[in-house]
C-alpha cells in the first residue's frame, strides 16, 4: 500500500463535486480531507508544505489525468 492511498482514495470519492466547482484548480488532501483549492500549484505546494512538511499529502489538479511516475523515480525519494 502506498503512502498516498488513503489520499488517493479521498480524492476519488470527492472527484465529482471537485470536477463541478472546482475543476482546472488544484487541490491538497491531508488525511483523508479537503485541506484547500488553489489556482496554481506553487500556491497549494507553498500551503502544504507550510502545513504538513514533507508530508505525505496529494496535490493535483482537478480533472488532470494523475500522472504515473517511473519506478527509478520512486526509489529515489525514498
Amino acid at each position: 500500500m502506498s503512502l498516498l492511498s488513503n489520499e488517493i482514495a479521498a480524492y476519488e470519492e470527492m472527484h465529482d463535486v471537485l470536477e463541478v466547482d472546482h475543476f482546472g484548480e488544484w487541490v491538497v488532501i491531508h488525511d483523508k480531507q479537503l485541506v484547500g483549492t488553489y489556482d496554481d500549484f506553487q500556491a497549494a505546494a507553498e500551503e502544504a508544505v507550510r502545513l504538513f512538511g514533507r508530508g505525505p499529502y496529494l496535490i493535483r489538479q482537478v480533472g488532470a489525468s494523475p500522472m504515473k511516475l517511473p519506478a527509478s523515480v520512486l526509489y529515489r525519494s525514498l
